[in-house]
């Protein structure tokens, strides 16, 4: 008897898109850049990164992006749609093995995402996320390499540019320590400021996973939940996930950031459609 042929399941986002693969037992992903909206060729080149063909897939699940322009087959494989609210809550679920919690997509830009059982609803969201810090960076520091983009912020001070609650108040607040960040890029709006390059980058960082962490954890409270995950390819820069982590030490939150969380939404709608058809 032949072994049964694996699940494919394709996230078209805005800046990369990602392939999961399932056979059972294991799963592969990878990841490309985008490029153009979705269509049958996208879905064909997509696999063929993983040296496979739509004929050598059971079905194909596809998310993001203007999906409503694949056909519903193709070479004679069904091509099932999933919501990529669906999708972001339940592969952010999925990669952290829990059954409540609010899961943010830190892709491009930031979808916030309230999952459970039977749950995945949009509560939140923001147009910063690694847009922003990608493009910022073209314009402050004449990259658009995220590894250099990290390389930098790990070895620059934020404080070079912000301004801190201490400097503001005199002493914390709430939960929240003096060395907090009161003012992004405070300090250069007083005066000129002459920062490096590694600083530069770090501010970029600290405002931009700031921004996402903290919408996140209030979505988290907002909705009653007591975890809050963040996945997406932004998370796969550790400058980053240094900053999500600090924000929830300062608030007390619990914030999960998976391994390869650029997987998620793929993830998810692989897992949606495996649950719908029972296989």
């Amino acid at each position: 008897m032949s072994a049964p042929l694996p699940a494919a399941a394709i996230d078209f986002g805005a800046s990369n898109t990602d392939v999961v693969i399932h056979d059972g037992t294991t799963s592969r992903h990878w990841r490309l850049p985008s490029e153009g909206q979705p269509s049958d060729e996208r879905v064909r080149y997509a696999l063929a990164q993983g040296q496979l063909t739509p004929a050598e897939v059971s079905w194909i699940a596809v998310t993001g992006g203007n999906r409503t322009e694949l056909a519903a087959a193709l070479d004679g494989r069904a091509v099932h749609h999933v919501p990529e609210v669906q999708a972001i809550g339940r592969g952010g679920l999925a990669l952290t093995g829990l059954e409540r919690a609010v899961v943010a997509s830190a892709g491009s830009g930031t979808a916030v995402v309230a999952a459970g059982p039977g749950i995945a609803k949009h509560v939140s969201g923001t147009g910063v996320g690694g847009g922003t810090l990608v493009g910022l960076s073209r314009l402050l520091l004449g990259t658009v390499d995220p590894r250099e983009i990290d390389a930098l912020a790990l070895q620059g001070k934020d404080t070079s540019l912000n301004l801190t609650i201490g400097e503001i108040l005199g002493q914390a607040i709430g939960s929240l320590p003096p060395e907090t960040t009161a003012v992004n890029f405070g300090r250069v709006a007083r005066h000129a400021v002459e920062a490096s390059r590694e600083d530069t980058a770090a501010a970029l960082v600290n405002m931009v996973g700031q921004v996402i962490a903290v919408i996140a954890i209030n979505a988290a409270r907002a909705e009653q939940m007591n975890d809050t995950v963040i996945v997406g390819h932004l998370t796969d820069l550790p400058c980053v996930r240094r900053t999500f982590e600090l924000v929830g030490q300062y608030y007390h939150a619990s914030i999960k950031i998976p391994h390869d969380g650029g997987s998620a939404t793929a993830l998810g709608a692989l897992l949606v459609v495996r649950d719908q058809l029972g296989a």
